[in-house]
């Protein structure tokens, strides 16, 4: 691997982790319960929870691509977004947010392991690198509208401080 691939890679790590532009996404989701995960704010479109699983929906879908895989294109960008508002437990809960947070250790490995310019068998006009910064920015963005939604219900910051290490 050349040294401008494992460096592209390591600054695609700390855009993944969430670093320095803001708290790291580990840091955001843990201590969030149940109940606030489902919890409606007024003129927000979704809860956090929908929120988490929108995220999880597309982190799988790209990681899919890396995979050596070819996702199904969902006919509707609604899809992506499930209907129901709240988890059905805080059994659920955590494992929704188990699961998005093997994801980000997954695509932290692809970061780490893959040459990152080549491109992708089932997706020739995008890189692996590509796939990774799209899985980034958009888990950036959405953190975001968490941690906004968390500040308006008086739920932040979260246990060790609300802002980067």
């Amino acid at each position: 691997m050349s040294e401008s691939n494992r460096a592209f890679g390591q600054a695609l790590v700390k855009s993944l982790v969430g670093e320095r532009g803001h708290l790291p996404i580990a840091r955001a989701l843990p201590d969030i319960t149940v109940e606030l995960a489902g919890k409606r704010m007024e003129g927000a479109p979704y809860t956090i929870y929908q929120l988490l699983k929108h995220m999880s929906y597309w982190q799988n879908f790209l990681l899919t691509y890396l995979d050596g895989g070819k996702p199904q294109l969902p006919s509707s960008v609604e899809e992506s977004w499930p209907s129901e508002g709240e988890p059905e437990s805080e059994d659920e809960w955590q494992l929704v947010i188990k699961q998005f947070l093997q994801g980000i250790d997954k695509a932290i490995s692809y970061s780490e392991s893959m040459q990152l310019d080549e491109t992708l068998t089932h997706f020739p006009t995008e890189t692996k690198a590509g796939i990774l910064r799209n899985i980034a920015s958009h888990n950036s963005y959405h953190l975001g509208e968490i941690v906004l939604l968390r500040r308006l219900f008086g739920a932040w910051p979260p246990p060790g401080g609300g802002y980067p290490a």
